[in-house]
């Protein structure tokens, strides 16, 4: 026992801490007091903070001053922020009106305290998604205390700030009293503040108990975007719109099915009412302020700035007092009269000089200078004319011959508005005359999508379903703006450089801060020569052509345009009349139509030159104290030379002795640019002409003596400038038997006529530098030596066309004037085929 050691005492290991749910259940308890006290604190300070600022403002409104409108010479014209404001009590407001606004703004209004604290917490997660200030969430009261109290931004100071005046709203208000202080207090568009100054305008109802539910939905449409959403703003919008709250308030137990379907069916007609004078511009610069620099309707009006425009006040009353003249206009119809839409653009820098939206516009409220319609024939220099001269400027120019035929285009057969086809014309003719099939023949061979590319460039963008060849013809989905035209047309006389269209040079606030300020957008469309041929050749159409009507006391260009009216038994008659034209200084498109087209309300085709008469009248006396430009030419671009005049009365004789021959004679008027004519033969067996000789200028007369016995022959003449290598027109071909008994000499060595042979062209046209007769007499070969002597193909067999616009032909025999190519190719094959392209008007 004394042996035993003694035990070692035992050790406790450690052990795992054990989990405390006491502990955890007052940590959160602590927590969750501190929250509540921080938040009973917080919310103590809001409720604080509203009835202070309520207290302090609650007899006073916050009216802001009124902005002020300012044109090109900075003088002030007009103010934005007169008010059209009429209160109505409570008890006037029916139930169905004070429901359809919180169907559309605020659901819950009846529920919550002022603040709907799941829609913020909504609105909260968008603005940290898209790391700004995106939605505001916030209910009819907080609209209420921001328009009475607050200003117009959206932070979150001013949200917190919003929030504690609208529980303050709440406490001191009934909900009947806040819906009317809100529905009197809201901006409906057109000047008018409050539903019963909106009931007046939009529908000519003072009582509100008179609107019916598709005006009561249309009018909760509004605010939103008064000038898009209102009942006078874009149609197809407001509409929409409109639809959308009668949905909510039908999905909200509002109203029924019924009553629904009832109200989204109704079209809305506005009242007649007075014309407010520059509203049109007024208009167009709040809507211009909104999308461009994202300042809302209200502010802009009642924020007290200072917004200088581009507007030339004089031209603007100039336009609306000729709007208001009925001799502009066709005869009004039963149910609608004519309208119009007018806009003109300064060329040097796109401002926007003057605007008409109608003849009625206060009446309308549509500005007919923004709404799409097809152009017509006023479309062919965009997208027919121009692009081919740019696109392929070796190949065409203002005097190249096109084909002036009836052709089928995969389905699609355009036809001549008279009916009348001369087999070639020149592009200039083309386009002066307003003739159809070249337009049409000439997209097809620069291709649909390469002139869709251009007038993408300029501002035009087409639909889809715009990919055929109707487009040449102005044959659009969705059809193009008067603003739009205007703008691209200004690219002519700016040697080619494009200016996008605006209307605010800048906004200034109360302090002189500048806000806004334009910057200006100038875009390289064409090249300067393009530019200028298609000036020159547009001056024509005003000059000598479909629009004379447009002459000017100073240098014009324009084109007219009208489109087919598709409606049975009226096809004679049109939808829509255009000119578009430009002097040195602005440029100016014109509209005119009928808003609804139907079998009672149609243009007529003396009504056709109604818009070019009215462009005359405005421009003219806008410009009476602008000094007259012309057009000036650039200096790189090379001068038009007209080809030589066609030849007149070609004959042919055969002459049996002393040597059979067959005489050419043919008549020509005067002409410096003639300094040769090429003759042309084609034997029966073969399939194109060859030139065969040249006779220099004053030489009407050739003898061919290299014909043979029993052989048939054709020939024709085509005169020719040796200055500018460039062809005329062929003349008329005759054709010679010859007898068979006749003894022919086979191979002369010199022409009796003493006419030159080919020498080193045989083509009409040929490269400069190209050998010329020296204009002594000089060996007529055979035809087939002729062709090896120059070692050259005939014109008619030509692929490429010459440089430098020699050869004015496009590659077409002369001898049969046909479209060339036997079938249509290139993107016509994967055009569609419209079933109701225009025809194309002048």
């Amino acid at each position: 026992m004394a042996n035993r050691k003694p035990a070692k005492p035992k050790t406790k290991k450690p052990g795992k801490r054990r989990f405390s749910y006491g502990k955890l259940f007052i940590a959160m308890g602590i927590t969750a007091a501190i929250a509540i006290v921080c938040a009973t604190i917080g919310y103590m300070v809001i409720i604080y903070n509203g009835q202070k600022i309520f207290n302090e403002n609650k007899d006073k409104m916050d009216m802001m001053e009124a902005s002020i409108i300012y044109d090109i010479n900075d003088k002030e014209v007009s103010l934005l922020g007169r008010e059209n404001r009429e209160l109505v009590d409570k008890s006037e407001i029916p139930k169905k009106v004070a429901y359809a606004f919180i169907a559309t703004e605020d659901k819950r209004f009846e529920q919550h305290a002022g603040v709907d604290f799941w829609a913020i917490g909504r609105a909260l997660v968008k603005d940290v998604v898209a790391r700004s200030a995106v939605e505001g969430g916030s209910t009819i009261t907080q609209q209420l205390a921001k328009n009475l109290f607050l200003d117009f931004d959206k932070t979150f100071f001013r949200k917190g700030t919003e929030m504690s005046i609208a529980l303050a709203l709440e406490e001191n208000l009934g909900k009947d009293d806040i819906m009317a202080l809100y529905l009197n207090r809201i901006y409906f568009g057109k000047g008018a503040y409050g539903i019963k100054a909106a009931s007046k305008l939009y529908f000519g109802k003072t009582d509100l108990n008179q609107l019916e539910t598709w005006e009561i939905a249309a009018l909760a449409a509004t605010p939103k975007a008064p000038a898009i959403y209102g009942p006078m703003g874009d149609p197809e919008k407001s509409k929409d719109r409109r639809n959308v709250v009668l949905k909510l308030m039908y999905d909200q137990g509002y109203i029924t099915e019924a009553e629904k379907n009832k109200a989204q069916a109704m079209e809305y007609t506005p009242p007649a009412q007075k014309t407010d004078e520059l509203l049109v511009f007024k208009d167009y610069v709040i809507r211009e302020a909104a999308e461009k620099f994202k300042l809302e309707e209200e502010v802009i009006r009642r924020g007290g700035f200072k917004i200088y425009t581009t507007m030339n006040v004089d031209a603007q009353r100039i336009l609306e007092t000729a709007f208001k003249d009925p001799k502009f206009f066709q005869k009004d119809g039963p149910e609608q009269k004519m309208q119009g839409g007018m806009v003109i653009v300064d060329n040097k820098d796109g401002g926007i000089v003057a605007m008409s939206g109608g003849r009625d516009y206060a009446a309308k409220g549509l500005n007919r200078a923004l709404v799409q319609r097809q152009p017509g024939s006023s479309f062919k220099p965009l997208i027919s004319y121009a692009p081919a001269m740019e696109l392929q400027s070796n190949k065409y120019n203002p005097y190249t011959l096109l084909p002036d035929e009836q052709k089928t285009y995969a389905g699609y057969s355009p036809r001549n508005y008279d009916g009348v086809y001369q087999g070639e014309v020149t592009m200039m003719e083309a386009l002066r005359k307003s003739i159809n099939a070249p337009a049409v023949w000439l997209l097809n061979e620069i291709g649909v999508a390469k002139a869709r590319d251009f007038v993408k460039k300029m501002g035009i963008t087409l639909e889809s379903q715009d990919n055929n060849l109707a487009i040449a013809l102005g044959g659009l989905t969705k059809g193009v703006t008067p603003l739009a035209m205007a703008q691209a047309y200004s690219a002519f006389p700016n040697n080619g450089m494009m200016n996008t269209a605006y209307s605010i040079r800048k906004i200034v606030d109360s302090e002189e801060n500048t806000v806004a300020s334009v910057k200006l957008e100038k875009t390289k469309v064409m090249s300067p020569k393009t530019a200028y041929y298609m000036t020159e050749m547009l001056k024509g159409v005003v000059s000598g052509g479909t629009g004379t009507a447009a002459k000017l006391n100073r240098p014009v260009a324009g084109k007219t345009g009208t489109t087919q009216l598709d409606l049975k038994g009226l096809e004679k008659n049109n939808r829509d009349a255009w000119f578009v034209g430009y002097s040195a200084e602005w440029t100016a498109a014109v509209w005119m139509g009928f808003d609804k087209t139907d079998t009672k309300h149609y243009v007529l085709p003396a009504s056709g030159s109604f818009p070019a008469a009215l462009f005359k009248e405005v421009m003219n006396k806008a410009l009476t104290n602008v000094p007259a430009k012309d057009f000036v030419k650039p200096s790189d671009v090379p001068s038009l030379t007209e080809p030589p005049k066609s030849v007149d009365s070609l004959k042919a004789e055969f002459i049996k002795d002393p040597l059979p021959k067959v005489e050419l004679t043919w008549t020509g008027e005067a002409d410096n640019s003639i300094g040769a004519y090429q003759i042309f033969r084609k034997e029966a067996k073969e399939q194109e002409f060859r030139q065969i000789s040249e006779q220099l200028k004053g030489n009407l007369k050739f003898a061919d003596i290299t014909i043979k016995p029993g052989e048939s022959y054709d020939y024709y003449v085509v005169p020719y400038n040796t200055q500018s290598n460039q062809a005329g027109e062929k003349s008329n071909v005759v054709t010679m038997q010859i007898p068979a008994e006749s003894a022919v000499s086979p191979s002369p060595s010199v022409s009796p006529s003493g006419s030159p042979g080919p020498g080193g062209s045989n083509r009409p046209g040929g490269s400069p530098g190209t050998p010329r007769p020296s204009g002594s007499v000089s060996p007529a070969p055979t035809p087939s030596s002729s062709a090896q002597a120059s070692g050259k193909r005939s014109p008619e067999g030509s692929k490429e066309p010459e440089q430098g616009g020699g050869n004015n032909r496009p590659s077409s025999s002369p001898s049969s004037r046909p479209s060339p190519g036997g079938q249509v190719q290139g993107e016509a094959n994967n055009a569609g085929s419209p079933s109701k392209a225009p025809a194309g008007g002048q």
